[in-house]
């Protein structure tokens, strides 16, 4: 008599488990699919993110690709309010540093776990003169080649903040420290950014004046 009791209490709640491990199954795929459609969106600042920490072109686009083929097959782990963009950054690190870690010592891998800035309106009816565009386009590089310049710990706070407009507290999950200590490399990183150009402009001047004698 227990059991027969027991079983007709189990086998509703049975039933409805079964409903709703497949609504949650549903759910996880139709979300799955629509982060693999909009994770390309984010690709080329995926890419400039790889060309940050491998600073080579062929290990960029090989890291960029394993990046893509690692989220793909975790997409439907993703809970609909996550945040993508940090998500495939942590990702991509991680899969670096399992790269760098292999190479110098053997395999030791790093678990793929999940884990803004201003942006400049732009109108299709506005009209910009066509030298100021390429005097922003010329300043942008150089800031971008003084960018490749510093060391990796201050570059990648520097691309993931000023570049991506990621919180400090993205960041600090993206790279694995305390939001204290991406504050502090930003502000490092910006300093030493910041000399980088003025030495750089002050070549540039010295270089003009040199022509003009």
């Amino acid at each position: 008599m227990r059991f027969q009791l027991v079983a007709i209490i189990l086998v509703p709640w049975s039933g409805r488990l079964g409903i709703k491990w497949k609504d949650r199954m549903s759910e996880a795929k139709k979300n799955g699919s629509y982060y693999r459609e909009t994770a390309l969106d984010h690709l080329d600042a995926l890419y400039g993110f790889a060309m940050v920490l491998a600073a080579d072109q062929t290990q960029a686009e090989d890291l960029l690709q394993e990046t893509y083929l690692r989220a793909f097959g975790a997409c439907e782990l993703l809970m609909p309010d996550s945040n993508l963009k940090a998500w495939l950054f942590v990702i991509m690190r991680n899969t670096w540093l399992n790269h760098v870690r292999h190479e110098r010592s053997g395999p030791e891998f790093v678990e793929m776990d999940e884990q803004a800035g201003p942006v400049e309106g732009w109108s299709e009816n506005s009209v910009e003169d066509p030298l100021r565009l390429l005097l922003r386009k010329a300043e942008r590089e150089r800031v971008r080649d003084a960018i490749a310049r510093l060391r990796q710990p201050y570059r990648e706070v520097v691309v993931l903040r000023d570049l991506e407009g990621f919180t400090y507290q993205q960041i600090a999950s993206i790279i694995g420290c305390p939001p204290g200590t991406v504050m502090s490399r930003l502000a490092r990183g910006r300093e030493k950014l910041r000399h980088l150009l003025e030495r750089k402009m002050a070549a540039m001047s010295k270089a003009t004046t040199s022509k003009k004698l």
